[in-house]
């Protein structure tokens, strides 16, 4: 494909370090294509990489999947979106995991990634590990990827209820992610409805996207400390152009204990949010313009029935001439009134004014704590 200076969608992201003093070993990259010279459709990637491991080399790991997830997509024709981006992903892990081998300082790194291709108005996804991708559409927020953790494979098996999982001593616990000796497996699931099965999630893949939509990638950092509720309501009043800058603030009030890196995109076509009710500054201008047109009709048929009628009906009241004979009038002499007026004296009274004075054990299976 063919990089591009100017997106289709706007695009704004953001990465912050958090509150806890912790490096920042978050990463992202949002590249815009069109296909090929003689196909001039639009694509943009939205790469976002959360890196785990200590050393400092988290990020060095972040910083790995995301450039050669970029540079795999960049290297295709973008014909199919979906291989493209599970071989990608599966590259990337592979060049994680043998960079730590032969750099001691790297054992154990890891990352995990979030992709959203874009592809005109059809959405494609890729996940490994806790990174998320959500779509806002129609006043209601939707997790379209799956997290790849011990808590949500215990939910779905029901070893866990829902209101168990806030301060779950596992919560953190990954059960994919890049850099693991065995490529991970590459999760293609978009789940539109909630109760879409997994056959149903993955033939979501290349959605049509609506105007207004806004797609949100994010690292945990956010969705630790503000749920999809807060997500939404911050997203529908904030214009696109301060929303991960509100979101952030929002995590750090509430401790930053970790790297916050969001990535949000709009879809063209309706107006930017900031006021979800904004149709309704319109209903006093439509009521007044609706009264206008109906006041110049009723005008309009009254006068046309008076003109119908006034040619149809006759007038039943004959015209009749009289003459006058001008005739003297006696003269009626003018009354004469005398009026005497008699003077008033009206006198000063006088006025006296007194002084006012907030499972018990995991499976034994490999883990990565992020």
């Amino acid at each position: 494909m063919i990089r591009i200076e100017q997106a289709h969608l706007p695009v704004m992201a953001s990465t912050h370090p958090g509150m806890s003093g912790k490096n920042n070993e978050d990463r992202f990259a949002v590249t815009a294509f069109q296909v090929s010279e003689s196909d001039p459709t639009p694509v943009l990637l939205a790469v976002l990489s959360d890196g785990i491991g200590g050393h400092r080399a988290g990020e060095i790991a972040a910083e790995i999947a995301v450039n050669v997830i970029t540079q795999r997509v960049a290297d295709s024709d973008g014909s199919s979106p979906v291989d493209i981006l599970f071989n990608a992903i599966q590259e990337a892990s592979e060049v994680i995991y043998k960079s730590a081998q032969v750099d001691e300082t790297r054992e154990g790194m890891g990352a995990t990634v979030a992709c959203a291709w874009v592809h005109g108005n059809q959405l494609y996804t890729a996940t490994v590990g806790d990174s998320r991708i959500y779509l806002v559409r129609g006043g209601s927020i939707r997790q379209l990827s799956v997290d790849h953790t011990w808590v949500q494979e215990a939910l779905e098996m029901g070893v866990l209820h829902p209101d168990q999982v806030n301060g779950h001593p596992n919560a953190h616990v990954i059960r994919r992610y890049l850099g693991s000796p065995e490529p991970p497996e590459v999760d293609l699931r978009m789940r539109l409805a909630r109760n879409d099965a997994d056959s149903q999630a993955v033939a979501n893949q290349g959605v049509q996207l609506r105007p207004g939509d806004r797609l949100l990638l994010c690292s945990d950092g956010l969705t630790d400390l503000v749920n999809d509720a807060e997500i939404l309501a911050i997203l529908q009043r904030t214009p696109l152009s301060h929303a991960p800058e509100a979101l952030t603030a929002l995590a750090n009030q509430r401790g930053g204990h970790d790297n916050i890196t969001i990535i949000t995109a709009q879809v063209k076509g309706e107006k930017e949010p900031g006021h979800p009710f904004h149709f309704l500054r319109q209903i006093p201008l439509l009521i007044m313009f609706g009264l206008l047109v109906a006041g110049l009709i009723t005008y309009y048929v009254i006068r046309w029935v008076k003109q119908l009628g006034e040619q149809v009906v006759p007038s039943a009241t004959p015209t009749v001439s009289l003459l006058l004979e001008a005739t003297e009038l006696p003269t009626v002499p003018s009354p004469t009134f005398e009026a005497t007026l008699t003077p008033v004296v009206i006198g000063t009274p006088s006025l006296q004014v007194d002084d006012v004075d907030g499972l018990q054990t995991p499976a034994p299976l490999p883990e990565m704590d992020e």
